[in-house]
């Protein structure tokens, strides 16, 4: 399936509950080391993890159109996904091995990309295997029983997410050894505590559905880390982002960098050109590029009337037609010609400074939502202001907007927050700052909230919920566990979706409470 995240951006090979080798396999295996320094496995771990960048994500969350042929992201035509448990695999073995040399940190960095991992493979499917499968693989168990484990309901999965964060943060210390070959934060300590906390609040706020449930304590849990800053540090800004950088290196440069598709079809969707030039946002300008026929015209890049986009939901002839007339912009020229580019962001200080803010409008925290909320747009403009030099026969344009082109776009009577439109105000920022990063957090962000709101006008769309065209909910459950743990996921099945495993049933945490 082309949207997957877990399996298109990773780019790992093997499922953990299939017919493939077992993890054991690798562990015995003779022509293999069993053992390693778990600062040797930091590095891979973070570049599986760190990889957020995924195109196949911009279609189905309504940036770009895909003109080569139709998508099944693009169109909401996705069927089944994939669990991927060797992602944790990874990571489970990275702990065993800090327990072996006795170097903790490693354990409690575990503990945060476990959670992140099992936080965005619960959103695409509902309830899943977590608490056996990760034993199992910390004990190096892989008996029949093992190799069939029960599905975990999706708020307790919740639960020991949100304990293993706080465990975390509160352990991550200076007598827990040095975070040696750190891609990231180069082995600080502090940094990784704000990444861990900052991210807390992230998956705290996909709960907001379910505000009221006593056994999460949502709200009193986001209080405590945002009322102690000097326990709980946050991202102070973009300097604190949880990105991986890219550069001029075989095998770090910028997913995209030289590819063919993207200089030919990748192109903007009319709905994500069309809210960028009502707000007069000049991120269209670093996101997109001026049409053929706009630069034909002597438009510059820097005039709202030179982009247009296409209606991605259209069928693939119509995209095709309209691309042809030199009228629709394509992404921009840096996304496949500068080897840098941006960061690969898991988590950025723009999208902690919109979660305060939301929290300030639900009632969780006290503070000023507005500040928040413009702070987060300043920040989310500041990291896109990207320029790059001559490459490939590209000149040099230099910075396409300054900091008074932000403080104007701030100063338009449309970007304060208004009473009543808060919740989309703040949602549509965020989705505007995820261009091009962090996977599929606007589509979850989308099915939370419903900002914004994605086109299906069109032809091209697959999914229809009662013979209407419809943006799906989840992913349905991996062929392998219908053939290797049939009881347990059909279990699971039935207690969730009463229609069946599809991608239209609404899992417990898009369910208001």
């Amino acid at each position: 399936m082309k949207n997957n995240y877990w399996l298109l951006s990773f780019l790992l090979l093997g499922c953990f509950f299939s017919s493939c080798k077992k993890f054991s396999y690798y562990q015995i295996n003779p022509n293999l080391p069993t053992q390693a320094d778990p600062s040797l496995l930091l590095p891979n771990v973070e570049q599986i993890f760190f990889s957020t960048i995924s195109v196949e994500n911009e279609f189905s969350c309504r940036y770009m159109v895909y003109s080569e042929s139709a998508d099944n992201g693009q169109y909401y035509g996705w069927t089944r996904g994939t669990f991927n448990y060797t992602n944790l695999s990874q990571v489970i073995k990275m702990e065993q091995e800090a327990a072996r040399v006795n170097k903790p940190n490693y354990k409690y960095l575990s503990k945060f990309f476990s959670s992140y991992f099992i936080v965005g493979t619960t959103q695409m499917f509902g309830d899943v295997p977590y608490s056996q499968a990760e034993q199992s693989l910390l004990n190096n168990n892989f008996s029949a029983a093992a190799l069939h484990p029960v599905y975990d309901k999706q708020e307790a999965i919740y639960l020991q997410v949100l304990n293993d964060l706080k465990l975390a943060s509160d352990s991550l210390s200076a007598s827990g050894g040095l975070i040696n070959n750190d891609l990231i934060y180069g082995g600080n300590i502090t940094q990784w505590k704000k990444a861990i906390n900052s991210y807390y609040l992230r998956v705290l706020m996909s709960l907001s559905l379910h505000a009221n449930d006593p056994t999460l304590n949502i709200a009193q849990r986001f209080n405590e880390i945002v009322s102690n800053p000097a326990k709980y540090p946050l991202f102070e800004s973009n300097a604190d982002n949880a990105q991986l950088q890219y550069y001029d290196i075989a095998g770090s440069r910028y997913p995209y960098f030289n590819s063919s598709e993207a200089k030919i079809y990748y192109l903007m969707d009319n709905s994500f050109v069309q809210l960028l030039k009502g707000l007069n946002d000049p991120r269209l300008f670093v996101y997109g590029a001026p049409t053929i026929n706009a630069t034909s015209a002597g438009l510059t890049p820097t005039d709202f009337n030179a982009y247009n986009g296409v209606q991605g939901s259209a069928v693939i002839s119509v995209i095709q037609q309209q691309q042809s007339s030199g009228n629709v912009s394509q992404i921009n020229s840096r996304y496949y010609f500068e080897p840098a580019n941006e960061p690969s962001v898991l988590m950025g200080y723009s999208e902690l400074q919109f979660l305060l803010s939301e929290a300030v409008i639900r009632g969780w925290i006290t503070g000023d939502a507005n500040s928040y909320y413009i702070a987060g747009i300043t920040a989310a403009m500041q990291f896109s202001d990207y320029s790059f030099p001559a490459a490939q026969g590209v000149p040099y344009t230099g910075p396409l907007y300054s900091d008074n082109d932000i403080q104007t776009y701030l100063s338009q009577p449309a970007i304060p927050l208004k009473a009543g439109t808060e919740i989309q105000q703040i949602i549509t920022q965020k989705y505007i700052s995820m261009f091009m990063n962090t996977g599929l957090q606007p589509f979850f962000e989308n099915l939370r909230t419903g900002f914004p709101v994605f086109d299906v006008a069109g032809a091209g769309i697959i999914n229809q919920v009662n013979g209407v065209n419809a943006v799906p909910k989840r992913w349905m459950y991996p062929i392998d566990e219908i053939g290797n743990n049939a009881v347990n996921v059909n279990n699971a099945i039935k207690s969730q979706y009463p229609n069946g495993d599809n991608i239209n049933g609404v899992m417990w945490l898009l369910q208001p409470q």
